[in-house]
């Protein structure tokens, strides 16, 4: 969905509140694509800040369906995103950031999906769990551990004395 800006950054100090229905159903991140499972209208601000820029100002809440990265059990994980940009107009020779509207804009158009990814790519959490305290699955069995214990055994020789490993195995066949 593209957004219409041109009377935003032609009229200094024009202030334009906006809702706007996202229409993202799936978000690739790290080589993976989430489903969307339910989002809220996206309540956008543009605001002309004179010199053809305007601040593109944006609250939201994604609900999205993960996996634990520790269990790997299902969780819906739901991603508040308040943001606030600042775009120029194509005809103005300005100076513009590398991390400047580039990929969003296209002349005077907003491309809201593309603004939208990126700020929901840098929102994402570093890990995903079902809760603080997920005890992950057995590496040898593959349990979820945290519906009870296995029988595995879950010693794991410090790799510091393996080195003299050796001396104790001598000793033990005297």
């Amino acid at each position: 969905m593209f957004v219409n800006l041109t009377d935003v950054l032609t009229n200094e100090g024009k202030v334009l509140p906006m809702q706007v229905e996202a229409g993202i159903t799936q978000i690739p991140v790290g080589g993976e694509s989430y489903r969307v499972l339910k989002s809220t209208p996206v309540d956008f601000v543009f605001t002309n800040t004179g010199k053809g820029r305007a601040r593109i100002e944006g609250e939201a809440v994604f609900t999205f369906a993960l996996n634990c990265d520790r269990c790997l059990q299902p969780v819906e994980k739901e991603i508040a995103l308040t943001f606030n940009r600042e775009v120029t107009a194509p005809d103005v020779s300005a100076d513009r950031s590398v991390e400047e509207e580039q990929d969003f804009m296209d002349g005077y158009q907003l491309h809201v999906e593309d603004l939208l990814n990126s700020e929901i790519v840098t929102s994402w959490p570093m890990k995903i769990l079902c809760k603080p305290d997920c005890k992950g699955i057995c590496p040898k069995c593959g349990r979820d551990l945290n519906t009870g214990m296995c029988e595995c055994d879950t010693f794991v020789p410090d790799p510091r004395m393996a080195a003299i490993k050796d001396i104790f195995e001598a000793d033990k066949e005297v």
